[in-house]
């Protein structure tokens, strides 16, 4: 593997998430990606040089983690736009949370297609970063979807990794729900470390503090209203420790920006000053970093969260005014819940949030501790 990294960082996109939709009432009805790298260019943030179009990952690739009937069930739903209720049930497809839609099956291929390119450039060139802000899609299982995802592009990123011959992977969710399906993938496989920060009490129901699958798991549940404060200590005596007690050869960082106070389907309270703060603070932690978006359903904390991150991985300061350009796309986003209706000026003329300090209370440092106990995991 290349270690030393002279290059700047590099940003996989598609043009497939600027139309593509999971039906208007579903809560990725909202521009994402599209908006990231809108705001990224209209910021002066993303050169021409930097960019690449995500491939779209083949069914062997894809094989590498998921089975080949639900690959192939998943490619016949798109093309059909339709399942029967047996293959609905078997593999969780035309549900509410993963619906029917036209690029069902060539989105998410794109998507961890975007990963496993990345994994590429990190072991085979100069690359010291890449950032793909689509393939944070960390519910999905071998034969199933989860969670409004269909495939598990982190996981198949980390595999093509380990593929390439990468011997230490260090993987950190920091989405506001528990990233069970990259924990499932690699519960026994001691090259892999994950740790998740995640809400406790909210779905998919997993990742107790006690909980370490097969002993390369971290969970961090914390409580509603977890604030700023809580997350620089949880990074400060848990995150960054055990990464350096890993000693890995690349880290992987999911940012999820539902832990945002903005965002609907968490009860978290974090600005995302903070998430890019703990983005900052894994930088260097390894010789290679891939970072990799995943939860956020409000089109202005998502798209000026991911395109903050964009700037923490060049080393600008993303607290900044928008440019005109860029207040022009974030005044040209819709969003039909209520607080879209009447979106407070802030999203418009602001990039980074006010900071939200608080207190960090008992439940913070308890599940501190627990990921504390025992002998941590060694490189």
């Amino acid at each position: 593997m290349t270690t030393a990294a002279t290059t700047r960082p590099l940003f996989i996109g598609s043009e497939i998430y600027r139309g593509s939709s999971y039906g208007p009432k579903h809560p990725l009805a909202i521009p994402r990606v599209s908006t990231t790298i809108d705001l990224s260019r209209a910021m002066g943030w993303l050169p021409d040089p930097v960019y690449r179009d995500s491939p779209q990952a083949t069914p062997e690739q894809l094989a590498r983690f998921h089975a080949p009937d639900y690959i192939a069930a998943l490619h016949r739903a798109e093309a059909a736009q339709r399942v029967d209720a047996e293959t609905g049930e078997r593999y969780n497809l035309g549900r509410l949370e993963n619906p029917i839609f036209p690029e069902m099956y060539r989105r998410p291929a794109i998507s961890t297609g975007a990963a496993i390119l990345a994994a590429r450039l990190l072991v085979e060139s100069d690359a010291g970063i890449v950032y793909s802000p689509a393939s944070g899609t960390h519910h999905a299982h071998p034969a199933r979807a989860s969670g409004f995802c269909y495939l598990n592009a982190p996981v198949l990123g980390i595999l093509a990794l380990l593929d390439a011959g990468v011997e230490r992977v260090y993987y950190v969710d920091l989405d506001a729900h528990h990233g069970d399906g990259v924990e499932y993938a690699f519960a026994d496989d001691d090259r892999v470390l994950t740790l998740s920060v995640h809400e406790d009490g909210r779905w998919p129901y997993t990742g107790k503090a006690e909980d370490r699958a097969g002993g390369m798991a971290r969970n961090l549940p914390v409580p509603p209203g977890f604030n700023d404060t809580e997350l620089a200590y949880l990074m400060a005596n848990a995150v960054l420790p055990l990464g350096r007690a890993f000693r890995p050869q690349v880290v992987v960082v999911q940012t999820g920006s539902d832990a945002l106070a903005d965002d609907p389907l968490s009860r978290l309270e974090l600005s995302n000053t903070a998430l890019w703060s703990a983005v900052r603070d894994l930088i260097g932690l390894a010789p290679k970093m891939l970072v990799v978006g995943g939860g956020g359903y409000n089109p202005w904390s998502v798209g000026r969260c991911w395109a903050g991150v964009w700037a923490v991985l060049n080393g600008i300061d993303p607290a900044v005014p928008p440019t005109p350009d860029a207040e022009r796309v974030l005044r040209g986003l819709t969003w039909h819940r209520a607080a879209g209706r009447n979106p407070p000026e802030h999203w418009f003329n602001t990039l980074a949030d006010a900071p939200r300090p608080g207190p960090v209370r008992d439940a913070v440092r308890r599940v501190v501790a627990v990921a504390m106990e025992g002998a941590l995991p060694s490189g």
